[in-house]
């Protein structure tokens, strides 16, 4: 990997993961967690997909859900806000700028998560172990 690209990946995220408003916005999220989030970690922290995730990591301005370093892939549960003309185009942008960065993004609803959450697990282990 490396290159320029990740030179300024980095470079970006550090400068936002040091921010005191990014620190707190963090901090909040980590503390006011959903159901459907807490289920998801149970599962993939510990290394128990294979690999390690950190959950509510910023990137640039962003804060993804749950993200695994060593595969760049950001796992996002989506709730209700994210239904709208203005969700929808938020999330749009926000994929879009995590793309630039050379992060993938899968998302699923909060529903799925409770309907269907060992396909939601096995989803995520496909993503991170193909190719391999």
């Amino acid at each position: 990997r490396g290159g320029r690209g990740s030179y300024i990946f980095e470079y970006v995220r550090s400068f936002f993961l040091n921010s005191p408003r990014m620190k707190t916005r963090r901090r909040d999220l980590r503390k006011n967690y959903t159901k459907e989030e807490l289920a998801v970690w149970y599962r993939i922290k510990n290394k128990q997909l294979g690999y390690r995730f950190v959950r509510q990591y910023s990137i640039g301005g962003y804060v993804v859900d749950f993200y695994c370093p060593k595969k760049r892939l950001a796992v996002e549960l989506d709730g209700s806000q994210h239904n709208d003309d203005a969700g929808k185009e938020y999330d749009k942008e926000r994929t879009k700028y995590l793309v630039a960065f050379g992060v993938r993004v899968i998302r699923f609803w909060n529903g799925e998560v409770l309907k269907s959450f060992e396909d939601v697990i096995g989803y995520v282990w496909k993503v991170l172990h193909d190719g391999e």
